[in-house]
């Protein structure tokens, strides 16, 4: 069974642009539900299911599958009403992994960075660029941008 714990928090300034290089992701949901979401994402050549299940403080089941990326991209232009644009950077910082991500189109302006934890009681350092903590606040999921676009709060 696959369980994903995660912090989120606001990025603050551009210092971490220097850091890495951004991938492109397409992602679309095809359910957001409280007690879970179903999403399509497409990164590069490559395209996934991901099924999760209810948020509780920042632990949550995952279960995600390998799927045709022709499947993905039909799935994203024809079954989700929204699909979240988005460049994702991988900064290792301190022993661990930062997921920065940069939006685009109706979710432009917003800049998130994610660090996923073996126990949500880890502790970690923060860079510098790190700001307020949004974990337990779903206005910053991926799923509820793509009913809720950050440009329209």
């Amino acid at each position: 069974m696959g369980l994903e714990i995660e912090r989120r928090f606001r990025v603050k300034g551009d210092a971490w642009r220097q850091l890495a290089e951004g991938v492109r992701y397409r992602q679309g949901y095809l359910s957001v539900e409280a007690e879970r979401t179903v999403r399509v994402r497409v990164v590069g050549e490559t395209a996934w299911l991901t099924i999760k299940g209810m948020i509780t403080h920042a632990t949550r089941h995952e279960f995600e599958y390998v799927i045709p990326l022709a499947d993905a991209q039909t799935m994203l232009d024809t079954l989700c009403p929204m699909v979240v644009d988005k460049l994702r950077y991988r900064i290792n910082w301190q022993g661990h992994v930062w997921e920065v991500d940069e939006f685009f189109a109706e979710n432009a302006g917003l800049v998130l960075a994610e660090i996923e934890l073996p126990a949500e009681d880890t502790t970690f350092d923060s860079p510098d660029w790190i700001g307020e903590e949004v974990t337990e606040d779903s206005r910053f999921t991926n799923a509820y941008l793509s009913k809720k676009p950050y440009t329209r709060w």
